[in-house]
């Protein structure tokens, strides 16, 4: 394929939408990074794909779409055997949304997408009604993310990574800091400083964020709850709504009518 945004192969036709496939065998990441001039959508995921913006934490199911607006910076991680697409839109098209958002992706839309990089390449008129008509079938949903800043200070970046890596790990703070080279008052401290959430909350929100992943990944509740360090589904489902205003349950119920909407 030519660059995602630029000239057709007959040099006659202006690309606005470029799309890539992935096709991972390993786990990736990408550093925090942004696109000034063009927006960006991940979409039919399979497997694990997460994303991460200023707006929040997104686990990105294979229902549903992110569209990132041009200039956000945010970090992508895909879990290993995940495959994705990656469509680049220039950014003087208009927006469908000014923040990060999770969007209904018709199967139209899928088939438009994906006819625009197939041979034989459409023309300069039909391709420039096939962008604007999958474009103007985004819509914009709701779902669940949640914010959770990173610490900087390497002692408590340790423990934040070593929490999201295995939120089931319940030591305490006295244990980290013995750890990691800190009293506990102090990581305590240094947790606050630098991310504005105590200990506690900061691990419950970890937790969280790792549950909202495996949810959209279509695991059961018992098995989020013990994965995520709750001895009972309920003492996960009450820790849930307190975070996220709404039950698993709920989330999915959520999830589901979005992916209606993408049908």
């Amino acid at each position: 394929m030519m660059s995602l945004t630029g000239q057709h192969p007959d040099e006659s036709v202006i690309w606005r939408i470029g799309t890539h496939s992935f096709e991972l065998a390993d786990h990736v990441e990408w550093d925090a990074h942004s696109h000034d001039d063009q927006h960006e959508l991940l979409w039919g995921t399979r497997g694990a794909l997460t994303a991460e913006t200023d707006d929040g934490y997104f686990a990105i199911p294979g229902s549903l779409g992110l569209w990132i607006p041009a200039g956000v910076t945010h970090r992508v991680v895909a879990a290993a055997g995940t495959t994705f697409r990656c469509t680049f839109i220039d950014a003087d098209i208009h927006p469908i949304a000014s923040r990060t958002t999770a969007v209904a992706i018709p199967e139209v839309v899928r088939a438009v997408l994906d006819r625009l990089e197939a041979p034989p390449y459409l023309s300069a008129s039909p391709r420039v009604h096939a962008e604007e008509l999958a474009l103007s079938l985004l819509e914009p949903v709701e779902v669940s993310t949640i914010d959770l800043p990173l610490p900087l200070d390497m002692r408590t970046r340790l423990v934040a990574e070593a929490l999201l890596s295995d939120p089931a790990d319940d030591r305490s703070i006295e244990d980290w800091g013995r750890h990691v080279g800190a009293s506990a008052r102090n990581l305590s401290r240094l947790f606050v400083a630098e991310t504005g959430l105590s200990f506690s909350t900061w691990r419950t929100r970890a937790r969280m964020r790792r549950a909202i992943e495996w949810l959209a990944a279509d695991h059961t509740v018992a098995h989020v709850s013990r994965r995520s360090g709750y001895a009972t589904p309920s003492a996960f489902v009450q820790a849930f709504r307190r975070e996220l205003g709404r039950t698993p349950g709920e989330f999915a119920s959520v999830r589901n009518e979005a992916t209606k909407k993408s049908a």
